[in-house]
């Protein structure tokens, strides 16, 4: 253990997370803007869909922790949207599934702990030629399913009073979004990362939480 004892906020996802700290990404932003003020604790699984997420999400975070994390962003989404396979090699989860496993992550996150507070992002959109071109077609990937698990989950946030950014819309509002978003049509490249680094930003400056986690109204460890 190294004090003094900060708050701790948790990446909890796929790969966006998993990659978050490459690429200028957004885990390293907020490191850099928090760095005396929170440790940032990432926990990022390549390839993971909500399935996989929800079995081990009690080891991740498990409830009787002495100390339990001030904020979890979490992502999942991008990789139950592909669509089935026959070979069984996809990661495709029914959007229906997808809701319930989310429900069950965000209601399991919510009882850490009084203060926890959550922030789930929603699937962003892609760019399909890039994809193709640099993935192949074997795993299918398209805009029209990432916007229907987007949408359900703003819808499932909504309902249980989870922080939600909608990231499929908040990236194509860039200029040129599909051309400077990405390094290989879905991971994030450092101008797709900025866009994921602001929309939090702005939840945490206006989310009336107690003690707030806005970096500009935290206090700054041995000023």
């Amino acid at each position: 253990m190294v004090g003094p004892l900060r708050p701790k906020f948790v990446l909890f996802g796929s790969s966006i997370v998993q990659l978050s700290y490459t690429n200028g990404g957004w885990g390293a932003y907020l490191t850099t803007v928090y760095s005396r003020q929170a440790d940032i604790v990432l926990r990022g699984y390549s390839g993971w869909n909500s399935k996989r997420a929800l079995a081990i999400v009690d080891q991740v975070f498990p409830q009787d922790a002495v100390v339990q994390p001030d904020l979890v962003i979490t992502y999942f989404g991008g990789n139950d949207a592909m669509e089935y396979n026959p070979s069984g090699t996809s990661p495709h989860v029914p959007l229906e599934e997808y809701i319930e496993n989310m429900r069950k992550i965000a209601l399991h996150l919510k009882g850490l702990s009084d203060k926890t507070r959550l922030i789930f992002l929603s699937c962003p959109p892609l760019n399909e030629e890039q994809y193709i071109s640099a993935h192949g077609n074997e795993m299918i990937r398209t805009n029209e399913a990432s916007e229907r698990y987007s949408e359900a989950l703003l819808k499932l946030c909504k309902e249980i009073g989870v922080k939600a950014i909608d990231l499929f819309n908040s990236i194509r509002r860039k200029d040129n979004w599909e051309n400077i978003s990405f390094t290989d049509g879905i991971h994030l490249s450092a101008e797709g990362s900025s866009v994921v680094a602001e929309e939090i930003e702005k939840v945490l400056k206006q989310a009336e939480w107690e003690p707030s986690l806005n970096s500009d109204s935290m206090p700054t460890e041995f000023p």
